[in-house]
C-alpha cells in the first residue's frame, strides 16, 4: 500500500504500518532494542520529517501526487517475483539449529558497551548530529546579509 497508492501523503502514512512491521520482526528475533530503535527512529521520528516535508512543499490536490505509481501492473509482478525468490531461497536453505536460549536482557549489554569501550565514538556521532542540525537551522532560515 505505500508504493502503490495514489496519494503521497497516504503512503508516508503506510510507512508508518512497514516500519512497525519490521519492528514485529525484530522483537520475534529477540532484538528488542533494535525492535525500539526501530520504533522510535524510523516508525516515529523518520515518518515525521517525510509527512512534514510533504505538507511544506505540497500545494494544490493531494489526491494525485505520487506520479510514481502509475505502473501498478508491473510492480505487481516484480513483487510477486521477489516473493517466490525469497520463498524458494528459505525453503531450499539449510538452517543450522542449536540449542542455545536467547539472550534474556540485550539492551543492558548494548549500554554497557556504548557507555564504556564506545564512548568517544558516541561523543562523536551525538557531536555530529547537532552540528547537522544547527546547520539545517541556518540553511532553513536563509540568513541575509544587511549591509
Amino acid at each position: 500500500m505505500m508504493v502503490m497508492n495514489k496519494n503521497i501523503f497516504h503512503s508516508a502514512l503506510f510507512m508508518v504500518v512497514t516500519f512497525l512491521g519490521v519492528a514485529a520482526v525484530y522483537l520475534m528475533l529477540y532484538a528488542d532494542f533494535m525492535a525500539a530503535v526501530q520504533v522510535l527512529v524510523y516508525a516515529g521520528a523518520i515518518t515525521i520529517f517525510i509527512v512534514f516535508g510533504i505538507m511544506l512543499t505540497q500545494r494544490g490536490n493531494m489526491k494525485e501526487t505520487n506520479l510514481f505509481s502509475n505502473h501498478a501492473a508491473l510492480a505487481g509482478i516484480v513483487s510477486l517475483a521477489l516473493v517466490v525468490i525469497n520463498a524458494v531461497m528459505v525453503v531450499s536453505t539449510n538452517w543450522p539449529k542449536t540449542g542455545a536460549e536467547p539472550p534474556q536482557e540485550t539492551v543492558g549489554s548494548i549500554a554497557e558497551l556504548m557507555l564504556t569501550k564506545y564512548v568517544v565514538p558516541f561523543e562523536v556521532a551525538a557531536i555530529l548530529l547537532l552540528v547537522a542540525l544547527i546547520g539545517a537551522v541556518i540553511i532553513a532560515k536563509e540568513v541575509k546579509k544587511t549591509s
